[in-house]
């Protein structure tokens, strides 16, 4: 039941809790699927979100876009306490560098 064109984003991880990897999917934050084993984990939770996209789509509702086909302009807005941006300046300044190159790099790391 896979999506021939399924191109969200999926992970696998471990759950120290459940004692099973757990398989999840970045579009849709409420699903998971537990295995015991990393690929059953992938494998449970893609058939999982194809089922969800066959459901919304006979209903009627939004599939959401896979963020792997998304455009993304480069820029957005972040808010931060008056303190936090003088520092980033100050550090900035002290680099050379604009505090716009100085927070990329950091949200780079």
């Amino acid at each position: 039941m896979a999506l021939a064109n399924d191109r969200y984003s999926y992970r696998v991880t471990w759950s120290e809790a459940d004692q099973e990897y757990v398989g999840l999917c970045a579009e849709f934050p409420g699903v998971s699927w537990l295995a015991a084993t990393h690929e059953a984990a992938l494998k449970g939770v893609r058939k999982l979100i194809a089922s969800i996209v066959e459901d919304m789509q006979v209903s009627g509702e939004a599939v959401p876009e896979p963020i792997a086909t998304r455009r993304f302009s480069g820029k957005f807005m972040v808010r931060v306490p008056p303190e936090v941006h003088r520092k980033l300046a100050l550090q900035a300044a002290e680099n050379g560098v604009s505090l716009n190159r100085l927070a990329s790099a950091k949200l780079s790391e």
